[in-house]
């Protein structure tokens, strides 16, 4: 319905009188702003602005009025609405703002196809204490009588019958269902006990009516003169509702959830909606300047945006949008582990719909500011349907897709920049990893993940495309290695053995990234494997490998089986086998577990209180010696001429296998141990 019913406004963006102004107001995530610049560079002339209104009491009912019953539907709704105690009551300024901008577009529409000259389109409110009224008017299509009877008395907007539906299992009306949709006009009567109508067609000769109801059930219209082209909205406020007869608290309302309405927004004379949406405007058009006041505005932040995204599609969904990347120090695990809010915007046609829509992108990208806005979602959407809807789950995966798109190119266009970003923000990304369900998604996510690696030097980074790109002709799988840093793990004995096979090895340094590359599993059909996992899998598979010591210098097959005999015996159940490795050289042992990455997470998470017996019948490890290096030929000749000496080496060359595995992360059993073999190293001296 033109002016009244229908809910919102187009999105065609008007030049604006002045393209500057100071502003103070709360923002549209409701936070109080100081004042500051936004929109344009020019200078405003320091004079005082002179008030500008339309509406003053010029309208005379000419005749009598014919009565009317609403609609069987539209009495339910009203009674509904009349009873309401929902808190956010303000939501009818809202609405009704929304309904006139429909009805200004409406006009500029036709003007366009049918030619002809039109008054300024604006939207003026005025409140007045005194008589505790609020009243709003515009200057768009306008309705006759047909219109009024049918646009205000039945329920011509699907917002409302799906309000009414949403109610038909409940015993009484849920009053934040009844905030959460909104009801286009019938708003006005939760808080208006009578509510006026002036409206005049704005076709040629068209006479002017009045619509009155005090949303009892019935309405009157009458024939008026001195009825202004559009229509106009007198709400005499409920006792308990006359704050809305404030110009502050009106101002505030305004600036909350119609800042951006296309149209000039006037109160008691004065323009309140002067920002521009950004997001609505074409890209080439908005400035640097402009991009980082509107993100200090929507981010309420001081500092500079990192990255800018400004996104714009008509297809699979109409799409308006900006999200600004913000400059960050890495964050701890606790900043990311606690609930941070989104904060970006979603808006209808310029109309706020939510503060902080934490549906509209997937959790791992609330680090991301901005506002979305996109004509195809309804206005009257509830907070309970945003997260069914299969509409919104539509518009997270298409601006998902694209942000990681527009990530992608940023990390090509600057590599040494996108390093930094991921530095600070690669833990939001290992988590949309791990959190996601899909693999064709997981993977799209670790495009952007990056990663030292064996074959590049120390500090340069590599993506998995890249990794993927150095692979030989027949090779599967992606090899990574776990360790705190680099140096430990170029020297660890996994990194070690890789090498015999003269493979790329990337290096994962951060704490969660062995969990995400687990959850991950594979990328671009080709797996991930840890170098300690393909340890195991090659012994399955019995792959030679040429011992890097000659047969002089190793313990002969018999001293070795011997050897190993004892170690069994030695350390009973810790370890389900030893065997020989030829793949060590720099190291004495090491300790294999199938899986090892999931193994290790198995413990940390589960099973730090069990016994050393206890976890080894869990991972049942195996331990590899280097039967060429002098601990283990040493080792070999104690176990018989000093028995005691050798438990405790073989002791302690076990625990440094399961701390490098990175199986053992309580070493203090081993204190006393150490002190031993101190003491038994001194004892010559």
């Amino acid at each position: 319905p033109a002016g009244i019913v229908g809910g919102g406004s187009a999105c065609t963006q008007l030049p604006h009188s002045r393209s500057v102004r100071l502003w103070s107001s709360s923002c549209a995530a409701g936070v109080s702003v100081a004042h500051r610049r936004y929109s344009t560079q020019q200078t405003e002339s320091a004079e005082e602005e002179t008030l500008h209104t339309i509406i003053s009491d010029t309208e005379n009912v000419q005749g009598s009025y014919s009565k009317h019953e609403f609609q069987a539907e539209t009495k339910k709704l009203l009674d509904i609405v009349a009873r309401s105690l929902y808190s956010e009551k303000e939501v009818f300024i809202r609405e009704l703002i929304s309904n006139g901008s429909d009805a200004l577009e409406k006009l500029r529409h036709k003007m366009i196809t049918a030619g002809g000259e039109t008054a300024p389109m604006e939207i003026h409110l005025q409140t007045d204490a005194a008589t505790g009224t609020f009243t709003i008017q515009d200057t768009g299509v306008g309705m006759n009588r047909e219109e009024l009877v049918a646009n205000l008395g039945t329920i011509a907007r699907s917002g409302s019958k799906a309000f009414l539906d949403a109610l038909q299992n409940q015993a009484e009306a849920s009053s934040s269902i009844i905030g959460q949709f909104g009801v286009g006009f019938y708003s006005s009567f939760m808080v208006a006990d009578k509510v006026d109508v002036y409206s005049q067609s704005a076709e040629p000769g068209a006479p002017g009516y009045k619509w009155s109801s005090d949303g009892s059930g019935v309405f009157e219209i009458a024939e008026a003169s001195g009825v202004r082209p559009g229509t106009k909205i007198v709400l005499h406020l409920k006792d308990d509702c006359k704050e809305f007869s404030s110009e502050d608290r009106v101002k505030e309302v305004v600036t909350k959830y119609s800042n951006f309405v296309s149209f000039p927004i006037f109160l008691n004379g004065r323009r309140l909606n002067t920002l521009q949406a950004l997001w609505m405007m074409e890209p080439k058009e908005i400035s640097e300047w402009q991009h980082e006041e509107f993100y200090r505005y929507v981010a309420q932040a001081h500092d500079k945006p990192r990255y800018t995204l400004h996104y714009r599609a008509d297809a699979p969904l109409n799409i308006r949008s900006i999200f600004y990347v913000p400059e960050m120090q890495k964050p701890s695990m606790f900043d990311v582990s606690r609930e941070m809010g989104s904060s970006v915007a979603l808006y209808s046609r310029k109309v706020l719909i939510q503060t902080k829509a934490t549906d509209i992108l997937p959790k791992w990208l609330r680090f991301l500011r901005g506002v979305v806005d996109s004509e195809d979602i309804p206005l009257n959407l509830s907070r309970e349907l945003l997260q069914e809807s299969a509409l919104i789950r539509k518009l997270r995966d298409v601006l998902q897709q694209r942000v990681i798109r527009f990530l992608l190119d940023q990390s090509k266009k600057d590599p040494e920049k996108y390093a930094r970003f991921f530095d600070e923000y690669g833990l939001f990304m290992r988590e949309g990893i791990v959190t996601t369900a899909e693999q064709s998604v997981k993977e799209d996510i670790a495009k952007l993940l990056r990663f030292e690696s064996s074959a590049l030097p120390a500090g340069q980074q590599t993506s998995l495309m890249e990794y993927a790109s150095r692979m030989k002709a027949g090779t599967r799988n992606i090899y990574y290695l776990c360790a705190p840093n680099r140096h430990l793990a170029e020297h660890s004995p996994y990194f070690e053995a890789m090498k015999q096979k003269d493979m790329e090895v990337l290096f994962c340094f951060e704490q969660f990234d062995e969990l995400t590359l687990l959850h991950l599993r594979e990328f671009d059909r080709k797996k991930l494997i840890s170098a300690e996992t393909d340890i195991v899998v090659d012994h399955y598979k019995e792959e030679k490998f040429q011992d890097s010591k000659p047969a002089s210098e190793r313990l002969t097959d018999q001293q070795t089986e011997d050897l190993m005999a004892w170690m069994r015996n030695a350390l009973g159940q810790r370890v389900t086998n030893i065997k020989v490795t030829p793949r060590l050289d720099t190291h004495p042992a090491m300790i294999t577990v199938l899986e090892m990455g999931a193994a290790r997470h198995f413990l940390r998470t589960q099973q730090l209180a069990r016994s050393s017996e206890e976890r080894a019948q869990i991972l049942q490890p195996t331990l590899e010696i280097n039967a060429g290096h002098d601990l283990i030929k040493k080792l070999h000749a104690l176990k018989d001429s000093n028995p005691e000496l050798a438990q405790l080496l073989l002791e302690q060359i076990y625990d440094n296998a399961m701390i490098t595995a990175g199986l053992n992360e309580d070493p203090r059993p081993m204190i006393s141990r150490l002190n031993q073999l101190l003491t038994q190293a001194l004892e010559k001296h």
